[in-house]
């Protein structure tokens, strides 16, 4: 059952439970949301941040939806950028969108979000928006401290925007961190205690359990996942090709998946095994299985 992601988070937060995001790339890996989601009784936001594959995802995820109906997800368009990306999101169906305008001036973030929510609100569809600003791994130790989220300004902005859920900065960073990551729980906590509607955290992965337990335990409901999902996926990949590849000889009886030791069909889904038991395991460290 696709839903709108508002209504995943408010339940997530009147539980104080954590809810997880993975990004998706195609029909696999929204399958093994799908059978998460199903066999956990989790709720699960799906997340897309590319452009190109928006109505192709969209359709696939409402294969699933149909196919999984006990299974409570919804879909949002991560990272929206383009205006008419964010628009084509709407119309293909996505359940949820985020407008991304962190890196802009306050007022004009506030005027580009309060546009997006009138005409996402109208049909239907919550809006995500990001104040302050999270950074990229890579440049970790420059760009920590400088997107962290103001409070005030955080309550101003939900006030004029009248957003969903609001992705803050805490000291998370997009990617593979350069540097030990440090979270700022004591902006956290202020944050938490001021704001009313759900908080996401974007730039999780790598960020260690410990610190996205605490983080969920502490008004966090939305977690952004994408880094670790991939390089589980990465290692079960490894694990299969554990083989000599100048045993890859052809074998006439299989056909045209014909090779003795390995094939690009069951790596592929070997991989998405991993990117599956990833997520379970950030379903239960966040405490959202049985909540669906």
């Amino acid at each position: 059952m696709l839903v709108p992601m508002a209504n995943i988070l408010n339940d997530a937060k009147r539980g104080r439970y954590g809810v997880v995001a993975p990004n998706v790339l195609n029909m696999e890996t929204i399958q093994a949301i799908f059978e998460a989601a199903k066999e956990l009784r989790a709720p699960i936001i799906i997340d897309y941040a590319g452009a190109e594959h928006i109505e192709i995802i969209s359709e696939i995820t409402r294969f699933y939806a149909q196919k999984h109906p006990e299974a409570v997800v919804a879909l949002n368009f991560d990272h929206g950028s383009k205006y008419e990306d964010i628009i084509r999101a709407i119309r293909a169906g996505f359940t949820s969108v985020m407008i991304d305008r962190s890196t802009l001036p306050y007022d004009e973030n506030v005027a580009e979000v309060k546009e997006i929510v009138k005409i996402a609100h109208a049909v239907g569809v919550s809006v995500e928006a990001e104040l302050g600003h999270v950074g990229l791994g890579y440049e970790y130790g420059e760009t920590r401290d400088k997107g962290l989220t103001n409070p005030g300004e955080a309550v101003r902005f939900i006030k004029e925007t009248n957003v969903d859920c609001l992705a803050v900065a805490i000291g998370t960073s997009h990617g593979t961190y350069k540097g030990v990551p440090y979270l700022d729980f004591q902006l956290l906590k202020e944050l938490n205690s001021l704001i009313d509607i759900p908080l996401v955290l974007h730039g999780s992965s790598g960020t260690g359990d410990e610190n996205l337990k605490t983080a969920v335990q502490m008004g966090i409901q939305k977690v952004n996942l994408f880094t670790d999902l991939s390089m589980a996926g990465i290692e079960r990949l490894k694990q299969y090709l554990g083989t000599k590849f100048s045993n890859m000889d052809h074998d006439k009886e299989l056909g045209e998946l014909g090779i003795k030791s390995v094939n690009l069909y069951d790596a592929f889904y070997e991989a998405v095994k991993g990117y599956k038991a990833e997520l379970m395991h950030y379903i239960k460290l966040f405490g959202s299985n049985g909540k669906a």
